[in-house]
């Protein structure tokens, strides 16, 4: 890490976090050549770094930075002592360039040819470009071999344990195993499908998940009981016992998102982590990130609209949720009700090099589903898709109703009352956008007809639901921040109710 590295605030976040679980096996090397981009690291910073570090329950050792024998003697020390470690390597940035060595001249900008010969000679390096000598080689290849030899020396260990088998079961993809998990959940559900919000039919969907799966681990920064992301079968991961598969982060959105990365890309776990939707802000570069490194981890996103009411607009997501589904290689599930909300479970869990954000309600949604899932298996899943047709229209179908999360119940009273005016309507549920872009022309035109008026109708932003409703659809969305009130009282001052959705539909159709 390098001095800029250390000034950003996922530093702080990750170092608490890190600190407070005695991670002794965690060892930060800092560059501390005390140079950022703009110049010195004076301009901007004036902190003790290593004191910070001390505070927060770390190991600090200095060394001479280009001194291989003080490095290694730093690093024994870290090695020994059971509390994470910086190691300040005190360095001279660009040192062998003779005239830029000790600036931010050298910091992300070319030393140019002639400063390039001269580092050559300072150095005393003769070695063409991409050359490597050939001492380093044998070197590199000797620890590779050393770490082989370690490598073998270990699995033919586990192999005379007698526990190869049941270590191979708790590392074993997830991938197949989440529909079946979840059979016997959501078989009960269709025979008494609940109205719950969808962040509580999360929890529920996790209790088997997390029973059968042992490789998931949980966590929450701070809002455990508004996330719903605990269960029975995940006790707490601490300082003292290690064991456990949750994680109480703290206010840290950002370290929580980045730490589930790390995991993930690790194996053997695949980590979920829930906080506000409003909150993805705080984490935006890591869920970017682990879209971008393929981890395939799971963002319970909660409160994911104006439905969370009385705390207002500072809490209110309207852009997230569009916002989200820009990020290439990421999945975002806004499922309707609680056998939509275990669907995406198990297709969040289907996909480990894609990462998925479960957007959730905080108010109870009513069912949509249930009567068709007596027999649910996992060749079953509706959501699969992305989006499905939920009622087909009675009368002659002349609107399409697609809808998202709780706005699907609204598109069901929209489509009864357009039903009662002689004018059919089907309702679409498309709980991910990214898995209905997936599927071919066919099915989409199926779903979403040239002959029919498309009407979308989702508690955010507008924006991008023009390229499902076309030139000439209807987009019932806000266009504006939300309000501090009951979420009843919200969605109807907002518009999302079929007495004020009915009639922009018959003036469309009468246009």
């Amino acid at each position: 890490a390098g001095d800029g590295c250390l000034m950003e605030g996922i530093n702080h976040e990750a170092i608490g976090l890190a600190g407070h679980l005695k991670l002794g096996q965690l060892i930060v090397m800092w560059d501390d050549n005390n140079v950022t981009i703009d110049g010195k690291v004076g301009l901007s910073s004036s902190e003790d770094v290593l004191a910070r570090y001390r505070a927060t329950h770390w190991h600090t050792v200095s060394c001479d930075g280009h001194d291989p024998a003080d490095i290694r003697r730093a690093l024994a020390e870290a090695v020994a002592d059971p509390r994470p470690s910086i190691v300040a390597c005190k360095t001279i940035i660009g040192k062998g360039s003779p005239n830029k060595q000790g600036t931010s001249g050298v910091h992300g900008s070319p030393l140019g040819a002639d400063e390039v010969a001269a580092a050559r000679i300072e150095l005393n390096w003769p070695y063409e470009p991409f050359v490597i000598p050939g001492e380093v080689m044998a070197d590199w290849r000797a620890l590779g071999a050393r770490g082989a030899a370690a490598h073998a020396e270990w699995n033919a260990a586990l192999a005379a344990s007698g526990k190869a088998h049941a270590f191979a079961a708790q590392l074993a993809p997830v991938a197949d195993l989440a529909a079946p998990a979840l059979e016997a959940h959501i078989r009960a559900m269709a025979a008494e499908p609940p109205k719950v919000a969808s962040r509580v039919a999360s929890q529920q969907a996790l209790e088997p998940l997390t029973e059968a799966l042992p490789q998931l681990i949980g966590g929450s920064a701070d809002l455990t009981g508004s996330n719903n992301t605990k269960t029975k079968a995940t006790g707490p991961l601490t300082a003292e016992d290690y064991s456990g598969r949750y994680l109480y982060y703290g206010i840290r959105e950002f370290g929580m998102a980045a730490a589930m990365n790390g995991m993930m890309l690790h194996g053997g776990v695949v980590p979920y982590g829930g906080t506000f939707l409003i909150f993805s802000d705080y984490a935006r570069n890591a869920i970017r990130l682990s879209a971008l490194q393929h981890a395939g981890v799971v963002y319970v996103l909660t409160h994911d609209s104006i439905g969370l009411g009385e705390d207002g607009p500072t809490h209110q997501p309207i852009e997230q949720v569009m916002s989200l589904r820009l990020i290439p290689n990421l999945n975002v599930f806004r499922p309707a009700d609680a056998i939509e909300t275990a669907e995406c479970w198990a297709l969040a869990l289907q996909t480990p090099e894609t990462p998925s954000v479960l957007a959730l309600s905080r108010q109870n949604l009513p069912p949509v589903r249930g009567a068709g899932d007596a027999d649910w298996t996992g060749a079953a899943n509706r959501c699969a898709k992305g989006a499905y047709r939920l009622k087909a229209a009675d009368a002659a179908r002349k609107v399409v109703l697609v809808a998202t999360g709780s706005e699907v119940a609204v598109a069901l009273d929209t489509a009864k009352a357009l039903e009662a005016r002689g004018i059919g309507a089907d309702v679409v549920s498309a709980p991910c956008l990214e898995l209905f872009d997936r599927q071919d022309a066919a099915y989409q035109a199926d779903l979403l007809p040239a002959d029919a008026l498309i009407v979308s109708i989702e508690a955010g932003v507008t924006l991008g639901w023009e390229r499902y409703t076309g030139r000439n659809g209807v987009n019932i969305g806000m266009h504006g921040f939300g309000a501090s009130a009951p979420a009843a009282v919200l969605f109807d001052h907002f518009g999302f109710s079929a007495d004020k959705i009915v009639p922009q539909i018959v003036n469309k159709l009468n246009a």
